[in-house]
């Protein structure tokens, strides 16, 4: 009798090439799948909410997979995390029903972008977040409402996406200041390629005082990707939530760093 498991993840994206298998590079589904084989005692294949980036973080990433041999979930939680590396850990373990897909049952994804603004370098912050002059957050917050709704992201797509469609629904764009960081929060039903670092590079341009406000809406109207400049990096990024109809699956988490500095506005909702 097989067994569909869906499990709740974080991970610090600095010592993997991105979440997706590879075949010379390590990655977050490597990494879980070797723990998760040696648990099932037969070879594991996982589908995740969300393929992120080299470096990308997560704290709120969800993935499933079918097993032949079935175990207590608390198997999953403790004895995956008893094998892995000490940068991905399994926060929670649920036995789903045959028709969960942790991509494609997802209705929406949530996801968090650090700037650090207080200059000098950090071995404890650089890794996890992008060190920037001063911003202005509330400029950037007002830029960044343009994006709301449905639209077509061709302008804050990467060239090498695959999606059929640059037409995605952002549902709620919020940038914040808390302590030494500003925060870019923002959830959509999904995301094309390099969509949410394409914004926060963007936005961070308005920040700085280099480009007005307006510039996003007009940005985002033109659909050309040229007109907007360099990609943030991925160290700043963070998946936080995923959505699921009905699921009531445990919230995900802040990105620690901003958790640490105080931030309650930002909680992910239950």
């Amino acid at each position: 009798m097989s067994a569909h498991i869906a499990l709740g993840i974080e991970y610090d994206g600095s010592a993997f090439n991105g979440w997706q298998r590879q075949s010379h590079q390590p990655s977050v589904q490597s990494e879980l799948e070797a723990a998760l084989s040696r648990v099932a005692d037969h070879p594991v294949r996982t589908v995740a909410a969300g393929r992120t980036d080299a470096g990308v973080h997560a704290t709120g990433q969800v993935a499933s997979f079918q097993t032949a041999n079935p175990r207590p979930v608390r198997a999953w939680r403790d004895g995956v995390n008893a094998l892995t590396a000490p940068g991905v850990k399994i926060r929670w373990a649920r036995e789903v029903d045959a028709a969960f897909n942790a991509r494609f049952s997802a209705i929406a994804r949530r996801y968090i972008y650090l700037y650090r603004v207080d200059g000098g370098r950090s071995p404890l912050s650089d890794p996890f977040t992008w060190r920037s002059p001063p911003l202005d957050a509330e400029a950037m917050h007002r830029a960044a409402q343009a994006l709301l709704g449905e639209q077509d992201f061709t302008s804050f797509r990467a060239a090498g996406c695959q999606s059929k469609s640059p037409c995605r629904e952002v549902r709620r764009i919020d940038v914040r200041s808390v302590a030494n960081l500003a925060a870019l929060d923002i959830e959509a039903n999904a995301f094309v390629l390099r969509m949410v670092r394409n914004i926060a590079g963007a936005l961070a341009q308005v920040g700085r005082g280099e480009r007005p406000e307006g510039w996003i809406a007009e940005s985002l109207q033109a659909r050309n990707r040229t007109l907007i400049g360099k990609t943030a990096p991925p160290q700043g990024l963070y998946l936080v939530q995923v959505s699921y109809p009905g699921r009531g699956f445990p919230a995900g988490g802040l990105p620690p760093l901003l958790a640490a500095a105080g931030a309650d506005w930002l909680d992910p909702p239950p």
